[in-house]
């Protein structure tokens, strides 16, 4: 009996002809076709072929916040990381906009750029397996949405910005106001204060969203103040956040300090520590009134170190801005276009000009202003900056540290307590 055997045809993929009848059991033979050689395998050796061909593991692709995260916090770094692989692109988009990003010396992918609160967004990234076989993973998550974000700005007192880079008095403190209520601890750790040379300081809360910073003792002439507000991504209340970074600086380019003694009547001007310029003054007339509320009203200057906050070429004073506003009463008056005022309290005490009043350097005579003459005032004027200091002495009534800036008024040991 003629038995056939299937033959098992190699790679090639030839067609092996079917066995003549009469051929031996356990052989075959085929007439290959003109220029073609015969390839024979066996099952053991299509097994072994098949166990050596290479097959790539799976690149693993993970993104940091991780698919469906919410409440990211926008001031951290998107990072996408590959294992079994290697990187080609990533994307990440916030509906029309793209974050900017770059692979990292170590493979992976991070983000160069700060996120926004209350957003969502996608995360593309591709990836490419050891044999170069590509793959795409997506990822979406959303950012923290906070009720409040408590903006930051920098002031040189309550009327007046600071100004980057600019040359500000020896009494001139750090002022950070935030656009709502915060956390005070939280706050104060956010703010980075360097000075050169270095000084001690401490923070005062003028209210809940403005906080105060001073050394121990008025800066020193070329003295560099840097601050840094690391508010972006920062709880600083119970549902507010901090808004985008902020940072400043300014100098102090000499140290100004006047004297205006109220029993002398005069006013002297100490340029670092040396004597530039004595005038003849008239500070306030002491006593005082009842204003139109019913509150007390005081005609002496506030005694204590006060700091300069504007400047204005004229100025109309009148008793109506401290509460004397029947034109019956013999305290009401109108000074209209005042000249050279420089303002050191947020009640309305100023030095200028008084060219009316006859007993400068003889007598107190004003309503609590410190009064010069013409060419005083406007030397005063002219050389003063925000930031320096008039110190009153030997007034009975005492400057209150809201009132301006009265920061000085009080103690350093007990500076910045409740």
């Amino acid at each position: 009996m003629i038995q056939r055997r299937k033959v098992i045809i190699g790679s090639l993929g030839v067609a092996a002809a079917a066995a003549t009848a009469g051929t031996a059991a356990g052989c075959s033979s085929t007439k290959a076709s003109a220029g073609t050689n015969p390839v024979f395998t066996t099952p053991e050796a299509e097994t072994e072929a098949l166990a050596t061909t290479p097959v790539a593991a799976p690149a693993k692709v993970t993104v940091t916040p991780a698919h469906g995260a919410k409440e990211w916090s926008p001031a951290k770094p998107i990072v996408v990381t590959v294992a079994d692989g290697s990187l080609k692109s990533v994307t990440v988009t916030s509906g029309k906009t793209k974050i900017d990003g770059e692979i990292q010396s170590d493979g992976t992918w991070q983000s160069t750029e700060d996120l926004d609160y209350s957003k969502k967004y996608k995360v593309v990234a591709t990836a490419a397996d050891s044999l170069g076989a590509s793959s795409t993973t997506t990822a979406t998550f959303a950012t923290l949405k906070p009720d409040n974000i408590a903006r930051v700005t920098f002031q040189a007192n309550g009327l007046a910005s600071l100004k980057t880079g600019k040359n500000y008095g020896a009494g001139q403190p750090v002022i950070v106001a935030f656009s709502h209520s915060v956390n005070k601890a939280a706050a104060e750790k956010a703010i980075e204060i360097t000075t050169s040379p270095q000084v001690e300081g401490k923070f005062y809360w003028s209210s809940d969203s403005t906080v105060h910073w001073r050394p121990a003792k008025y800066w020193a002439r070329g003295t560099t103040v840097k601050v840094k507000v690391n508010a972006f991504g920062t709880k600083l209340g119970k549902t507010t956040y901090g808004g985008k970074n902020a940072s400043t600086h300014f100098t102090v380019n000499r140290q100004l300090i006047a004297i205006s003694d109220n029993r002398t009547h005069m006013t002297k001007v100490y340029i670092d520590g040396k004597l530039v310029r004595t005038m003849k003054s008239s500070l306030g007339r002491g006593g005082g009134t009842t204003g139109a509320n019913g509150q007390a009203i005081s005609f002496w200057t506030a005694g204590g170190p006060h700091v300069v906050l504007s400047k204005e070429r004229y100025h109309t004073m009148t008793s109506s801005s401290y509460g004397v506003q029947d034109k019956n009463d013999p305290n009401y008056y109108v000074s209209e276009n005042v000249e050279y005022c420089t303002r050191i309290t947020y009640s309305g005490e100023f030095l200028h000009a008084a060219p009316w009043n006859g007993q400068l350097g003889e007598a107190n005579k004003s309503h609590g202003c410190i009064n010069l003459s013409m060419k005083d005032a406007k030397w005063v004027y002219e050389n003063f900056i925000l930031g320096d200091v008039v110190d009153v002495t030997h007034s009975p009534r005492k400057l209150p540290i809201y009132n301006g800036l009265g920061d000085w008024t009080v103690s350093f040991d007990k500076y910045g307590r409740d």
